[in-house]
């Protein structure tokens, strides 16, 4: 299971274009025996998430990557309270299945948030890891975010083209997972 904002559910592209959809593909062509579920949705917060667990918690879950945190910092909000709703997600997946594998996807915070905000925010997810025993994807939008061609027009989100090199960003964790 993806579970995240914009960037999982594939914001402005078909639905066949996200990540997830496109991690899909590749696992068929592997023959693994999974089903990828997108449960990613645009404009989601860590409070949002924290919010909507329980209702997707109601499919079995042996993967679930977790893909939030970017749109508390587009709104500035509280660090703190960021990573207590990102472990209540957390602690709300581990009790529905001990035996889930976790994967984080990091974020960054945009530099005109401040040197410290910035920190705080990227320290996050390696913390998290480490605290629940779980995967990290360093930078989900590593040689993607900032870079105009492989964006939409708003800067925020890849494009097609993106997609391809956030599947191969996220690939590069979930394979040894699978």
């Amino acid at each position: 299971m993806f579970f995240g904002n914009s960037l999982t559910a594939g914001y402005g592209l078909d639905e066949d274009q996200s990540f997830p959809t496109l991690i899909q593909k590749r696992i068929d062509s592997l023959h693994l025996n999974y089903i990828v579920i997108n449960a990613g949705l645009s404009g989601e917060t860590s409070s949002g998430g924290k919010n909507r667990i329980d209702w997707v918690l109601k499919h079995r879950v042996d993967i679930f990557v977790l893909e939030l945190g970017a749109n508390d910092v587009l709104r500035g909000l509280d660090l703190k309270e960021t990573k207590a709703n990102l472990k209540a997600i957390l602690d709300k997946v581990r009790s529905s299945n001990s035996e889930v594998k976790i994967i984080l996807a990091g974020m960054q915070a945009p530099p005109n948030m401040g040197n410290d905000y910035t920190r705080q925010f990227a320290s996050i997810y390696p913390s998290l890891a480490k605290e629940y025993n779980a995967s990290l994807i360093p930078f989900l939008l590593q040689n993607v975010g900032g870079i105009p061609a492989l964006n939409l027009a708003d800067g925020k989100h890849p494009n097609a083209e993106g997609q391809y090199i956030v599947r191969e960003n996220v690939w590069k964790v979930l394979k040894h997972a699978l």
